[in-house]
């Protein structure tokens, strides 16, 4: 069966989130085995300076390094990734099974985003919009995307 995993920066605040979360959770457990692995979000300032900013990347960093799955496809999601469609990644997803392991971790970055140090080890750099999102939102969109991908690679209705 197919692992995949989200490797996130915090906790989701909002019920409405988790609630949503759990639903796709839910959905995807009949093609994968799906988890989400949640690393410490650093506390900054109300108006942190750019060495605290970067100093929290580096922190968050390397607790997200040492949660990777060993053998695991790494893809970061940032911001100047390449912008994949609902087939695309469904074909990333199928090919990551046929081709290799069939184990994907999605990492997902605090307020500030990944560091340099996660983004070199991702072989897939993937954005999901030129537009800005909460990484809490981007969560909740990942997982619909991924749900949409294995519906894609299932011939469900889900996806039109």
């Amino acid at each position: 069966m197919i692992k995949i995993n989200i490797l996130c920066v915090g906790k989701l605040k909002e019920e409405y989130w988790r609630k949503a979360i759990a639903e796709y959770s839910k959905r995807m457990s009949r093609f994968a085995d799906f988890s989400i692995t949640e690393v410490d979000e650093e506390r900054l300032p109300d108006n942190p300076s750019n060495a605290q900013i970067n100093n929290t990347i580096t922190k968050e960093g390397q607790r997200i390094i040492s949660k990777i799955p060993s053998g695991a496809l790494i893809a970061a999601m940032c911001i100047e990734g390449r912008l994949y469609s609902s087939e695309e990644l469904a074909k990333v997803i199928s090919d990551n099974a046929t081709y290799r392991n069939g184990n994907i971790v999605f990492i997902i970055g605090g307020s500030y985003g990944l560091s340099n140090d996660v983004k070199k080890l991702a072989e897939i750099k993937m954005s999901m919009s030129k537009m800005t999102f909460p990484h809490q939102l981007a969560r909740v969109m990942l997982c619909e995307q991924l749900y949409r991908a294995f519906q894609i690679n299932n011939r469900g209705k889900y996806h039109k």
